[in-house]
């Protein structure tokens, strides 16, 4: 009697994207979008911090990157922030009417693919990986730089900006179950200093410089790192913002072979087993 041995199947390899934070320069990541959909490069799970949570929820939302220029090109600095006076800070409410205005007031278990939005609990001091809950606040929280934004109430935390703790979250992916990550770092000037002696200008660079030192497990966490060359923008004005998105169009395309190599590598592959032969002896 002979017997055919069923194939061995290799699982699918979960595959993320990472999104760092970096103000206005988040325009870079709908050209890096644009890209992976001229491929049809889709991922399994995203995670976000700051801006790149944003971005992130409308990709997983189901948003094309035509969509989201739309959206975020005409978003103004007055549209998001009511309060421009130094040491008083914004609440986050202009910023969770645009997200409902644009993918509805749903709870981030809600959207087409698996996202996490990345924040900071101050009641705890410890990094929060937000998978659930409503999508406005989680976002508002990873969003909410100090002395830019009051903080945002999330359930019982308290949450700031997630760029405190991890900018780059290629390991909250590693940590979902993702086998590989690709991200995206749109702040090459973090770490910077400032030879102003105002206060507040001491304030942002030192903030800067803690993301910087929490910027390297990003990259240790990640297969491929594109860094779209965003150095001559501002993080907190949307000049340029069409410049911007082409120049993460570019540093995408720049890497587009190595991401699809990192992708055909997720297709299932039969191993045949050669024909066994038994006898029946009875």
């Amino acid at each position: 009697m002979e017997i055919l041995v069923a194939p061995k199947l290799k699982k699918y390899r979960k595959i993320g994207l990472a999104l760092g934070g970096g103000g206005a320069r988040g325009y870079g990541l709908i050209g890096a979008i644009r890209a992976f959909e001229e491929e049809n490069i889709k991922f399994d799970y995203i995670c976000g911090t700051s801006i790149g949570s944003i971005v992130g929820a409308m990709m997983a939302y189901g948003l094309n990157s035509q969509e989201m220029e739309e959206i975020m090109t005409k978003i103004k600095v007055k549209d998001v922030r009511k309060n421009k006076i130094p040491f008083m800070p914004s609440s986050t409410e202009y910023l969770e009417e645009l997200i409902i205005k644009n993918v509805g007031d749903i709870n981030i278990e809600d959207l087409k693919i698996p996202f996490c939005a990345v924040a900071v609990d101050m009641v705890s001091g410890n990094e929060v990986d937000i998978t659930r809950g409503r999508l406005c606040k989680a976002l508002a929280g990873s969003c909410a730089v100090p002395t830019v934004f009051e903080p945002v109430d999330f359930e019982d935390k308290v949450l700031f900006d997630g760029g405190l703790q991890n900018t780059i979250p290629a390991d909250v992916l590693r940590k979902l179950g993702c086998d590989a990550v690709v991200s995206i770092d749109i702040n090459s000037t973090r770490g910077n200093g400032t030879t102003s002696k105002k206060y507040l200008d001491l304030l942002m660079a030192s903030i800067r410089v803690m993301m910087k030192s929490n910027a390297i497990k990003g990259y240790l966490n990640s297969d491929i790192i594109i860094k779209p060359n965003l150095q001559r923008f501002s993080a907190s004005k949307t000049d340029g913002m069409f410049e911007m998105i082409e120049e993460g169009y570019q540093a995408t395309k720049a890497q587009i072979e190595n991401i699809k190599a990192l992708f055909s590598k997720k297709k299932l592959k039969k191993h045949w087993w050669s024909w066994r032969k038994t006898k029946d002896e009875n």
